[in-house]
């Protein structure tokens, strides 16, 4: 019956990847997503878990509306979007880190013009300046945002840094380290309290399993 699986979702693509290797660890079968396929949904042989390939903000609205019960993202897109559920694990993969970042050799502060900002994470960079009583003016960018300030379109970025290489190349340097980001378990609200009975195996397994790796 339904209501005896739990529903999982993955952010797919590299998240996707660890995670797997997480619940692998943890004892669960999952060498069917690691085939080649276009299946989306997957039942994990011996158990009562259902994993769900999903983009990483389609992973928050399936688990906050209840469509699955539990999901793994990153702490950027949790940021991003916001939402209703439990954030219960930070999973310690995926790490990297949201920053400011623009010209090298520029004073982002100096003068007193509003500073234009582009960011695919406009929430993120809004909620940052508001917190530092700053008004700035932000830039929805899809591609490249490391093109912007280039470009003259904007005085800085807002965006994820792994390495800071590509920023590098193209003449930018990080100003300023807003927050970190990592992959995070989440919870639904109600499926944390209803199903309890199943939730609560799975985080004792993967907070178990995280522990052991820390350990080595």
């Amino acid at each position: 019956m339904e209501e005896k699986k739990i529903r999982i979702a993955l952010t797919k693509g590299r998240l996707e990847k660890k995670t797997l290797t997480l619940l692998e660890q943890a004892g669960y079968d999952v060498h069917e997503l690691r085939e080649n396929t276009r299946r989306l949904i997957f039942s994990l042989p011996g158990s009562n878990v259902e994993l769900v390939l999903a983009k990483a903000a389609d992973v928050i609205t399936y688990v906050e509306h209840g469509a699955c019960d539990m999901g793994v993202v990153g702490k950027d897109t949790i940021m991003e979007q916001g939402g209703s559920y439990y954030e219960v694990m930070d999973l310690g993969f995926g790490r990297c880190r949201f920053a400011l970042a623009g010209k090298t050799g520029q004073d982002f502060y100096q003068g007193y013009h509003t500073r234009k900002i582009a960011t695919k994470y406009p929430n993120v960079a809004k909620s940052y300046f508001s917190s530092r009583q700053m008004d700035v003016q932000t830039i929805k960018i899809e591609g490249s945002v490391e093109l912007t300030p280039l470009l003259g379109l904007a005085d800085a970025i807002v965006d994820i840094v792994e390495t800071g290489s590509t920023l590098r190349e193209n003449g930018l340097c990080v100003y300023e380290d807003i927050a970190p980001v990592s992959a995070r378990l989440i919870v639904n609200i109600a499926s944390m309290k209803m199903k309890q009975e199943l939730v609560q195996p799975i985080l004792r397994q993967l907070q178990e399993q995280l522990e052991d790796e820390r350990g080595k």
